[in-house]
């Protein structure tokens, strides 16, 4: 087996559920348009009107180093700090923690691939499953919803590709689903969402930045060169912002970069192998569900194949630190008996159930701070 060596390798930093995290950002938003019932640990200033941008993939460090790239974003970057990303740090989490205001634990979308309880099913929860009824498997209400019962008219500018997808129904149900496929229609169709009433959210979400990183990496000239698309996108929304409105510019996870000779294959190693029932996740951070009485050999195998590489631990030691938040009864069932995530920029892949995922060169998933943080950078247009 492939083993990188784990040199220099950084420390884990952890989600700042209840203060500094995506899901304090929605609540804290609602609060600031007026929303009863809301609370607003970022202390956001009161306003009529509120966006947020979502880059996926354009993580707070990714953004420092490349400064030049986005001179806009750059201008905004002196006055703001990072929050966090949820666990695992990855969009769908992301994406529905933002979507309802909750972290993982009580909103239960609790990474890219999950057993389905009861089940040797994976439910890989960005394409979904005829089979599982997204609002029942994610019933809490979202910020949508609680938006509109509010008298704020919520509206949501994606690409038409996501409309009433599984993911779209579980982290965005209540919304105006505006369709909106490029740079340009993503900005004029924001601009539209927020003059149309008196009082409005707007969530605007722009996957691109993520594919070129995972395709080409974070340290490329793909990905430099669309921060700057993105960085003209955020400008020209910030332009058009109405009197009295705010825009916030975040992210759903940074990004790692991996290589050929830092991919461990967690698939193929009979000793990674035995006793697992099913491996679900990524490759920056794995669920392994074990078979029936084996979890405790297969803590041990992980944690000795992987020592250097990887943190592994177990189910119940991930929610002891709240990696996931406070985790309701109902959500527990879906995480892996044992979880592995990645130190440094190693990736676990899984060349045969994953071939494609396996080859991609950024990666994400896991606690580094490349990948935790992400940026939280305002625009406003209060008298």
């Amino acid at each position: 087996m492939n083993t990188p060596a784990a040199a220099s390798v950084p420390p884990f930093e952890s989600p700042r559920y209840g203060g500094a995290s995506l899901a304090d950002l929605s609540p804290s938003v609602l609060a600031s348009l007026g929303v009863p019932g809301e609370s607003g640990p970022l202390e956001l200033p009161p306003v009529r009107r509120a966006c947020v941008l979502l880059v996926d993939g354009m993580g707070w460090e990714p953004l420092l180093a490349n400064r030049g790239s986005a001179p806009f974003l750059s201008s905004l970057i002196d006055a703001a700090a990072p929050i966090t990303a949820a666990f695992p740090t990855t969009t769908a989490t992301s994406l529905t923690t933002l979507g309802t205001g909750l972290s993982p634990g009580h909103h239960g979308v609790i990474g890219l691939q999950v057993a389905i309880p009861g089940t040797d099913r994976i439910l890989h929860q960005l394409r979904w499953d005829p089979d599982v009824d997204p609002e029942a498997w994610q019933p809490r209400a979202t910020v949508y919803e609680r938006a509109e019962r509010a008298g704020v008219a919520a509206s949501y500018v994606a690409a038409g590709a996501f409309e009433g997808g599984g993911l779209s129904r579980a982290s965005a149900r209540g919304s105006r689903y505006l369709a909106a496929n490029d740079i340009t229609e993503l900005a004029v169709r924001t601009r539209a969402a927020l003059t149309a009433a008196d009082r409005a959210l707007a969530f605007v979400y722009h996957p691109d930045l993520d594919s070129y990183g995972h395709m080409f990496g974070v340290d490329s000239a793909y990905w430099r060169l669309h921060l700057g698309h993105v960085d003209r996108l955020a400008e020209q929304i910030a332009a058009a912002l109405p009197p009295d409105s705010a825009l916030y510019i975040t992210a759903d996870h940074g990004m790692v970069d991996t290589g050929p000779d830092t991919r461990i294959d967690v698939e193929s190693d009979p000793a990674l192998s035995a006793g697992v029932r099913v491996l679900a996740g990524e490759a920056r951070v794995r669920q392994v569900y074990a078979r029936e009485g084996a979890a405790d050999d297969v803590l041990a195998a992980w944690r000795e194949r992987l020592a250097g590489s990887a943190e592994v631990v177990t189910r119940d030691e991930a929610i002891a630190r709240g990696l996931f938040g406070a985790v309701d009864d109902g959500v527990r069932a879906r995480i892996g008996d044992v979880l592995a995530l990645a130190h440094g920029d190693t990736a676990l892949v899984a060349p045969k159930a994953e071939p494609v995922e396996s080859s991609l060169v950024g990666q994400h998933g896991s606690l580094t701070p490349v990948e935790l943080r992400v940026p939280l950078l305002r625009v406003t247009t209060v008298a």
